[in-house]
């Protein structure tokens, strides 16, 4: 995240030597609690809407205490940040209320009063008590799971009373959480989404004027479920979520692309020869697919390699003159 409790960047121009380095800062800081316990500096501003109630937020920060160089909480060090729910995972009040602040891509700087932080007692031995904390956080994602939740709760009958763009917009989160997920090589708890996903859209019926955008939505989450079902190590369902979505586009290089995968997992190497020759075509400069269909050949001639081989041993002649295999 960059920067410390007393990076002195953020303290330039701040002549009050009799102030420590936080009121200092505080003086330039927007109030976002009413009563200055949470203070707010944006060091990027983000896009789009503000962070909903009850979102998962997908966050990176550190937390500082004065006159401290290094955090005393961070989770930069990790690969892939964990999504957290607002109200569930993350304990601190001030930091859901900043987090309430944010926008998409924002990078912010907050001070939190104990009350809005480690409070009367701190958190021994790391947090002294009554301690003001300063944290550094970047908003990278967020997704608003209440909707999604609430709506999927709901019968078929319930579900059909609303417009078709809500069943949209419910279907793209659930997608997003499965990316999310398949991102955290969770391939199983992403494939659920994916077919709460699908189910959705499935069952939902359209005139024939927006037929078009529940195919589209739909599209997305096979070409998902395909991927997924081949880390899982399941060709055939991969296959088959390959298959679907070539009903709805048969030119989708992709599509052809993940059935082509599936089939040489399963040794059926013409049919991986067609639908990768058949990507090819749409992609004709596609690295993933170049490489798919060298990694056919090379597979193929061992296969071949080891047929010749077999049926050499099942004919060559042994000792006795007679083949293997005669009577």
């Amino acid at each position: 995240m960059g920067g410390s409790a007393r990076n002195p960047g953020v303290l330039q121009g701040d002549q009050a030597s009799d102030q420590s380095p936080y009121q200092r800062l505080s003086r330039r800081m927007l109030d976002i609690s009413g009563d200055r316990g949470v203070l707010k500096d944006v060091i990027r501003e983000g896009a789009g809407e503000l962070v909903t109630p009850d979102a998962s937020v997908l966050v990176k920060y550190s937390g500082y205490l004065e006159h401290m160089d290094k955090p005393f909480d961070s989770n930069c060090f990790r690969r892939t940040p964990r999504l957290m729910k607002l109200g569930e995972d993350i304990t601190l009040w001030g930091m859901e209320l900043g987090l309430l602040s944010m926008r998409r891509g924002e990078l912010a700087r907050f001070l939190f009063k104990p009350t809005y932080a480690y409070g009367a007692l701190g958190c021994p031995p790391l947090i002294p008590p009554n301690t003001t904390v300063l944290f550094e956080i970047e908003l990278l994602d967020f997704l608003d799971s209440a909707e999604s939740d609430e709506f999927c709760a709901l019968s078929a009958e319930q579900q059909d009373q609303f417009p078709l763009q809500k069943v949209l917009k419910v279907a793209a989160t659930e997608r997003e959480f499965g990316n999310y997920l398949f991102r955290q090589n969770r391939f199983y708890d992403a494939k659920v989404r994916y077919k709460r996903a699908l189910l959705l859209l499935h069952r939902r019926s359209a005139p024939p004027e927006e037929q078009h955008l529940v195919a589209a939505a739909k599209l997305l989450v096979l070409l998902n479920l395909s991927f997924t079902y081949l880390k899982l190590e399941r060709p055939t369902t991969a296959l088959r979520y390959g298959e679907q979505a070539l009903i709805i586009d048969q030119k989708n290089a992709k599509a052809l692309f993940r059935c082509g995968q599936a089939c040489l997992l399963m040794t059926e190497y013409q049919k991986a020869r067609d639908f990768l020759v058949r990507a090819q075509k749409e992609q004709p400069f596609n690295h993933d697919i170049n490489n798919e269909l060298k990694k056919l050949a090379s597979s193929y001639k061992d296969y071949t390699d080891k047929e010749k081989e077999m049926c050499h041993r099942m004919f060559a002649p042994d000792d006795n003159g007679s083949t293997v295999g005669e009577n």
